[in-house]
């Protein structure tokens, strides 16, 4: 499935990112345990809830100590958000920061937490989705996995395309810009490679 383009002008003013062009990597490993997930891809939901997960994101995560991926229900949108076991450690790390029994840490443990599945594939690279995260985030017959960087989210394709419109639409008549890092300070690792080849799993 194409992947969505992303209108924005960087600070290097000799490059600029048009609406209409996208790239097609889906992951990239940095051998270092950090990896990011981009681009859109929509893949069936059968009766028995099972979906494939995209082979770019299960290659990016080959190297995690769990064979699958967390999911918990978006606290803003009718998503899903994934992320690999890696970045579920970052987040019991980061509140384990918090003040201990503060509503604070009370409350963003049980949202996410508590409420996260370990969802691991099947000898296919498919999970079954719960019948309660289907239900949240109005799933029919059709996953859209939105890649956002080190994590990822779940939608029913039908709700987040008007959205990602939109996002695009303000991106644009706000002439958001981006300051990109400079490459010293990007973590060490092969720099992404792209391909011409659909995810066809």
């Amino acid at each position: 499935m194409p992947c969505g383009a992303y209108p924005f002008q960087t600070h290097d003013s000799r490059k600029t990112a048009h609406q209409g062009q996208c790239s097609e990597i889906g992951f990239f490993n940095q051998g270092n345990g950090e990896v990011l997930f981009t681009g859109t891809h929509i893949h069936k939901l059968d009766r028995k809830g099972r979906v494939s997960v995209p082979k770019r994101f299960r290659a990016a995560l080959d190297t995690e100590e769990f064979a699958g991926i967390y999911l918990y229900q978006s606290h803003k949108e009718s998503a899903l958000e994934g992320c690999s076991h890696s970045h579920m450690e970052r987040i019991a790390a980061s509140l384990d920061e918090l003040d201990m029994f503060s509503d604070e840490a009370d409350d963003l443990a049980d949202t996410i937490l508590g409420s996260s599945h370990m969802l691991p594939y099947d000898g296919e690279g498919r999970i079954i989705l719960p019948a309660e995260l289907i239900e949240f985030a109005r799933i029919e017959d059709q996953v859209a996995f939105v890649g956002r960087g080190r994590t990822f989210r779940l939608w029913n394709p039908d709700i987040f395309k008007p959205l990602q419109e939109a996002s695009r639409t303000r991106t644009l008549n706000r002439g958001a810009t981006l300051k990109l890092k400079p490459m010293t300070e990007l973590p060490k690792g092969a720099p992404p490679g792209t391909t011409t080849e659909e995810d066809a799993s």
